[in-house]
């Protein structure tokens, strides 16, 4: 399959997550490198959604650090205490947290000032310890929901499932 980025703006967003996960999939089959595949799902969200920043943040000290992995867009942060900010209190509640408005998040940590809504999504292996976690930033308010957590953990689930194949 001829590798591509697909711009889903047009199409209802789980239609759009629905089509993304299964070109992700395709592109990714028989890979099995957690690096290529980060850097590969950063490029395609981020040009199928045209957001402000898409990337993972790597678990380098467990319970303790998260570290810039690959990722679309300015300049993130380089390292993450886990349990602080939104990546970090994701990464320690092991949840998806979606924040309409950063601004109202405790604690939220400013990588990119334009950043005005987020969504950060757990990364785990078949065993279930956590990888990492997806961060998505948005220039606009309240840009995530239900879909896009719906459709984000199901694509991130490739991580768990390929380990499980």
């Amino acid at each position: 399959m001829a590798e591509e980025t697909l711009d889903l703006r047009a199409l209802p967003r789980a239609d759009a997550y629905v089509q993304l996960d299964g070109h992700i999939r395709a592109v990714l089959a028989g890979v099995d490198d957690d690096i290529a595949a980060m850097a590969t799902m950063s490029a395609l969200i981020h040009h199928a959604f045209g957001h402000l920043w898409t990337g993972f943040y790597r678990v380098v000290e467990p319970g303790a650090l998260l570290r810039v992995g690959p990722y679309q867009g300015t300049l993130g942060c380089l390292d993450i205490r886990i349990g602080r900010g939104v990546c970090g209190t994701a990464a320690a509640e092991r949840r998806t947290l979606v924040v309409p408005d950063v601004s109202a998040f405790p604690g939220h940590i400013t990588c990119d000032a334009r950043s005005r809504s987020e969504i950060v999504v757990p990364v785990f292996d078949a065993a279930g310890t956590l990888l990492s976690v997806l961060d998505i930033d948005s220039d606009q308010p309240a840009t995530f929901g239900d879909v896009d957590q719906v459709g984000l953990e199901r694509i991130v689930a490739w991580f768990a499932d390929r380990g499980a194949a």
